[in-house]
């Protein structure tokens, strides 16, 4: 035990000793790690500091302690006499609807939200001019005051004072919004809000039998005391068939906090490549720093230190240098929830003020720790492999095969564990897990790909040019750069293309394709009583277009096979369809856009039980099968129905499709409103806006959504989002750049010979540049090649499989990484040798 000790010590001492000379030799090492490090602390960090944000200011964020939340109809006498027993209660409502100027000239959709005296209970509503409420939303001489976003002031060309037209009643904007409070928790809105008062949204006419409107009760609790299951439970106790939506304050936000913890998990995967790409930029660096210490490893052997000790020596100072890159790595990430802060505040609750999220930093401490060990355990063990004698002869650590089983077990080890904590740090762990294998599959690939290339090169024909004859052979000699080029290179840019095929068609199909199959418009709250001179007048301005009508009514899913939904574990991917309120329809036949794939469709005279056409695709996330009941709440009445059959559902056509398609004697005399959407292909620009004003005017109640508005929405958050996703594959390209680097450096000692050996028989400076520039321009071609089929084949499975979308092979995404890949290549390649090429002979010659 003290001989193990000393040899410890004595090992630390010479390892302090070394690292005075400073550490050259390990700054790719240090960039590598603090990068990939940096990038998992920052994104999981910036997380942390939202999702905290929005628990510890979840009363504000919902203006209230807890909110009831009721679709398409309000709280009776009962449960309202419930809600206010607990304490005091807001009541807000909110729909869409369309916003008009009196003289008809323009009209816009609009996200109203109606609110009473008591509102907001947590928080603060500013405006500008920053009146009372009551004041800017009160009536004067028979037009109701409304607050509006500044963004449908722009788009309308209106401002404060300025009158505007919703339903049947007239506003007055009185101010324009400054601060929300409790927006986050109403939800993403496709359109700009409109605030007014609950009275002023009664006299409109948009709240009817059928309307989709939302009430939100938000209640300042008396009792603190009280949890939110405590009250769910008593609501569930005393009103069973109720079907109210219970949030309390602790999860204001719950969609956009899964979905921010989703894209983190993403984010993390993407900045774990990059840790795991630089992790073969810590095997270079760690063999290049190995080989320039040949001398003196040489010396401390042939002096009696023990091949274990000289091992130690190196593992402390890998250690150490490794400690201050994730110690730069961390301080990166600790700063930047303060710089997301300057660019989120206005959308997203998060403070400016400096915090540290210790779990954040250890987990990205943790991945530079495996990755460190992962991939320095290898050189350590071949440098122990290595004779004394054999290193004094100037051979260096290119050594076949594997060090001895201990130095493999660790390194297995390492690896276990870097995946271990990636998946089960993860909540998608089955993504995680098939992120994991099949960057593992890469590894193993590109491995082949080298070796495919080298093969290539040792069989091509003899070449005229020695140049290019010299080229093709650096790249197939022994201690060739090319496994190493075709792994530094190649992962980066598998995932750069990926994502940059993914976004690509999503913006293709958003602003493309999906436009051109989708629906022109989307017509909302369509009353029974209106529903034929709304089809004449559509039918007149559009007579070539296709007109398609549905019953539509909202639903919140209760149970599955008797279970209470909050009961049941249901995949990420899943929760959606339980989450909130569904549209629902009855139909006497199979919808259009869909098609049966299990079960059988019911008769049209059918009057038995009630049942119900279940999404097969969600269905299946579910865990459904045929026969299985799900109960939903209907204004206020829970319907148990019978899943008669599985359908197959095109969402991505945006045509008017549905989760759940009841039989007709399902909702038998139930009050609904109408959904229609208008197909015309060949509409301008100047007739679609004919069609919207004529039905805004004519039908003041009914809602018109323009899909290509929504789309334009949709585009620019997908841009924002790409914009996150561009960076972290730029962090993982960056990765790349630095392992090509490491690996040039690893190689310059035997490119340092081979130089001056050629430039001794001969060869000139000019020839020696060409046959390196053509040697770095194969490897790069090769490897794009590789990334470009790889990448591809990654992008179509997320959007054909996962997103269920087409997938298109872009070539500009071809040429764009091609051209990177040689710039990439031949630039850092050329810089890495430029250096050796002007080595003095005489200092090399005499070492031979």
């Amino acid at each position: 035990m003290n001989g193990s000790l000393q040899k410890i010590k004595v090992a630390f001492r010479i390892a302090l000793r070394e690292l005075r000379g400073g550490l050259k030799g390990f700054y790719i090492f240090l960039a590598c790690i603090a990068l990939g490090t940096a990038a998992i602390a920052a994104v999981n960090s910036v997380s942390m500091a939202i999702t905290e944000a929005i628990s510890s200011e979840g009363r504000t964020l919902l203006a209230g302690d807890i909110r009831f939340e009721l679709d398409n109809r309000e709280a009776d006498a009962d449960e309202l006499r419930f809600l206010e027993s607990m304490g005091t209660v807001s009541v807000s409502t909110g729909l869409r609807s369309m916003a008009r100027l009196p003289d008809g000239s323009d009209q816009s959709l609009v996200e109203v939200k109606a609110v009473d005296q008591e509102y907001p209970l947590y928080g603060t509503f500013v405006a500008d001019p920053d009146l009372p409420l009551s004041d800017l939303l009160a009536e004067r001489d028979g037009v109701w005051g409304a607050v509006a976003a500044p963004l449908l002031l722009e788009r309308m060309g209106m401002q404060v004072g300025d009158e505007i037209l919703l339903g049947n009643a007239r506003f007055r904007i009185t101010a324009s919004i400054v601060t929300e409070p409790d927006s986050i928790s109403d939800g993403f809105g496709f359109a700009p809000r409109f605030l007014t008062s609950r009275a002023g949204l009664q006299s409109s006419g948009l709240i009817a039998t059928g309307s989709l409107v939302e009430h939100a009760y938000k209640i300042r609790l008396d009792d603190q005391a009280m949890t939110t299951e405590q009250i769910r439970k008593q609501a569930q106790d005393q009103f069973p068939s109720a079907g109210w939506s219970i949030r309390g304050s602790d999860r204001a936000a719950p969609a956009l906090t899964e979905n921010i913890e989703r894209f983190s998990q993403f984010l993390t995967l993407v900045g774990l490549t990059a840790l795991v790409v630089g992790g073969v930029g810590v095997a270079n660096a760690v063999r290049a720093f190995l080989d320039s210490k040949r001398t003196v490893i040489a010396t401390l052997k042939c002096v009696g230190a023990p091949a274990a000790v000289v091992v130690m020596v190196y593992l402390i100072q890998i250690t150490l240098v490794a400690a201050i890159g994730i110690g730069f790595g961390l301080i990166l990430g600790a700063i930047a929830p303060i710089a997301a802060a300057s660019y989120l505040s206005g959308i997203l609750p998060i403070s400016a003020e400096p915090t540290l999220y210790p779990r954040a930093l250890l987990l990205a401490a943790m991945f530079g720790v495996l990755v460190t060990l992962a991939f320095a355990i290898l050189p350590l063990g071949h440098a122990r492999k290595v004779p004394a004698t054999a290193l004094f002869r100037e051979q260096g650590f290119d050594t076949t095969g594997l060090p001895s089983w201990p130095y493999v077990l660790a390194t297995g080890i390492a690896l276990a564990l870097l995946a271990a904590l990636a998946i089960f740090t993860s909540e998608q762990q089955r993504i995680a897990t098939i992120f994991l294998a099949a960057m593992a599959g890469g590894f193993i690939l590109l491995r082949a790909v080298a070796y495919v290339i080298a093969m290539a090169a040792r069989r091509s024909p003899v070449v005229h040019s020695a140049a290019l004859r010299l080229a093709i052979g650096n790249i197939h000699r022994p201690g060739a750069l090319t496994p190493a080029v075709t792994l530094s290179l190649g992962l980066g840019l598998t995932l750069l293309v990926a994502l940059a095929l993914i976004d690509g068609n999503l913006r293709r199909e958003l602003t493309g394709n999906l436009p051109e199959r989708a629906p022109n418009f989307f017509f909302v709250d369509i009353q029974g009583s209106e529903i034929d001179a709304f089809r004449t007048l559509v039918e007149g301005q559009a007579p070539e277009g296709k007109l398609i009508e549905v019953p539509m009514l909202r639903g919140r899913i209760l149970e599955l096979n008797g279970v209470d939904v909050a009961k049941v574990d249901v995949p990420p991917e899943g929760r959606w369809v339980l989450r909130g309120d569904r549209g629902l329809t009855y139909a006497q036949n199979v919808p259009e856009n869909s098609a049966v794939t299990e079960g059988s469709w019911w008769a049209p005279d059918y009057t038995g039980e009630p049942l119900v056409s279940f999404s097969a695709q969600e269905a299946s996330e579910l865990g459904l099968k045929i026969g299985d009941t799900i109960t939903v709440n209907v204004l206020g009445r829970n319907i148990t129905a019978r899943i008669a059959n599985f359908r197959s559902v095109e969402w991505e056509s945006l045509s008017m499709n549905f989760v759940m398609v009841f039989s007709p004697n399902t909702f038998a005399g139930a009050p609904h409103a109408w959904l229609a959407t208008l197909i015309d292909g060949d509409a301008t620009a100047a007739e679609e806006a004919a069609i919207l004003r004529s039905v805004t005017q004519t039908f003041p109640t009914i809602t018109t959504v323009r899909v290509k508005d929504a789309l334009e929405v949709v585009d620019r958050v997908v841009g924002q989002l790409a914009t996150a996703i561009r960076a972290a594959a730029a962090i993982a390209l960056i990765a790349s750049v630095l392992v090509l680097s490491g690996a040039l450096a690893a190689g310059n000692r035997a490119r340092t010979h081979d130089a001056v050996v050629l430039k001794t028989l001969g060869a000139t400076r000019s020839m020696l540049i060409r046959a390196f520039t053509y040697e770095y321009l194969l490897l790069g071609a090769a490897t794009a090649v590789f990334a470009l089929i790889a990448g591809g084949g990654i992008a179509w499975f997320v959007l054909s499989q996962i997103m269920n979308l087409p997938s298109n092979f872009l070539p500009d995404v071809a040429a764009m990484t091609l051209a990177l890949a040689l710039v990439v290549t031949i630039g850092v390649g050329l810089a890495g040798t430029w250096r050796i090429l002007g080595q003095k002979a005489a200092p090399i010659l005499r070492e031979l």
